[in-house]
């Protein structure tokens, strides 16, 4: 069953907005603080990347984009806002190109056409979006002089968030997966964890 667009457009937006919430609400609470900074799993950048793995690239540049502009304007923001649009739209292309451009070579085929893609594939989308989501909001960061943090002081920190979104990715990615084909009726990859 493929669903429309607005019905896709819906689904996404609670997603992101899900993910949003919980992130700059609850997260903070239990953050792995690394060099004064309070790290936590992106879960918005977690959907970005759930979202380019099953529609396209343009799709998941587009969700990037907007869930990243949500994200800059989200309190407590204290940076120049378009950071985090920038770094969560090249994660949703960089993701859409791995996903789609080695179709056929990752996961296997099933009777109903759906592609089950390996749980090795969601882990390398999640630790990939995740090293290029933080590398370029932190580049982005210097670039504007908007961080006082210097490359040595950003790479503790990076490798620390790259850690939590790979484990996170673990829940986060096939939840999402879930509400596409649940609310959205999306065609996703059922059985994520299935062996190939």
């Amino acid at each position: 069953m493929r669903t429309s667009s607005s019905g896709r457009l819906v689904t996404v937006f609670i997603a992101v907005l899900t993910a949003l919430l919980l992130q700059v609400t609850v997260l903070p609470h239990f953050a792995w603080r690394v060099g004064g900074l309070g790290v936590v799993p992106d879960l918005v950048l977690l959907v970005v990347v759930a979202t380019a793995l099953v529609t396209d690239t343009r799709y998941g540049m587009l969700t990037g984009f907007f869930a990243g502009l949500l994200l800059d304007l989200a309190p407590p923001a204290d940076h120049v806002a378009g950071r985090w649009a920038l770094a969560l739209m090249a994660v949703g292309y960089v993701i859409g190109r791995l996903a789609h451009d080695n179709t056929a070579d990752v996961g296997r085929l099933e009777p109903d056409g759906v592609r089950r893609p390996p749980i090795g594939l969601v882990l390398v989308a999640a630790a990939g979006g995740s090293f290029v989501g933080t590398s370029v909001f932190a580049l982005s960061g210097i670039f504007l002089a908007d961080s006082a943090a210097s490359v040595g002081e950003l790479l503790p920190v990076a490798l620390i968030a790259l850690l939590l979104d790979t484990v996170a990715a673990l829940v986060v990615v096939p939840a999402s997966l879930w509400v596409f084909r649940r609310v959205g009726g999306e065609r996703t990859p059922q059985g994520l964890w299935a062996r190939t």
